[in-house]
């Protein structure tokens, strides 16, 4: 089945996108609760903590596992459409060959979600300070860069081409702003952004 390079890149990129995007809802469950992945440290060139107090093990771990179910079911159900109707990346030939990728997909978001409040924290942003790019790009930024290097079978058709960038930017800013409005709406975060 033959798509529009431009809706067939939308596709593709939020398909592929989607377990890091749930994972990235997923890291405010906890509410904050268990220890920081800094615990407590501070970066000794500037003082301030490494990652602040709102980076936690547990909003790390419940994102990575909890989005894992929701990417490799995304595996088993293209894995059930005849090639000829697939219009969506596969992560692999097998859900259990696809573990590796959602797992990069999972973990990869909360790594670059912990490397932007890295960097904040260097800029002298305070943890919950709006600060445009550093908190929509790492988290998406990361995972595709892992999976440039693993899997380029995969993350290069996707992701290496003007189309993709565009919809990455529009997914990812705006399903980013959607998400925080949620999360702060019913409780699970103390800013909207």
């Amino acid at each position: 089945m033959a798509l529009d390079p431009f809706w067939a890149s939308a596709l593709a990129v939020l398909w592929v996108l989607l377990p890091a995007y749930i994972a990235n809802a997923f890291a405010t469950l906890p509410k904050g609760r268990g220890p920081p992945m800094d615990f407590g440290r501070v970066w000794p060139r500037d003082g301030r903590r490494v990652l602040g107090p709102s980076k936690t093990w547990s909003g790390f771990l419940a994102a990575g596992f909890g989005a894992l179910p929701f990417g490799l079911l995304e595996a088993w159900l293209i894995l059930l459409a005849p090639p000829n109707l697939a219009i969506v990346p596969r992560f692999g030939p097998s859900v259990a060959a696809a573990v590796p990728v959602v797992a990069i997909l999972t973990f990869g978001a909360m790594i670059g979600d912990a490397l932007g409040s890295f960097l904040k924290r260097r800029l002298d942003r305070p943890s919950g300070a709006r600060t445009i790019f550093l908190d929509q790009l790492p988290f998406v930024l990361v995972p595709i860069a892992l999976g440039l290097l693993l899997y380029p079978g995969l993350f290069v058709p996707t992701f290496v081409r003007w189309q993709a960038v565009v919809w990455l930017l529009i997914y990812t800013l705006g399903l980013h702003a959607a998400f925080n409005y949620i999360g702060y709406w019913v409780g699970l975060k103390k800013v909207p952004w």
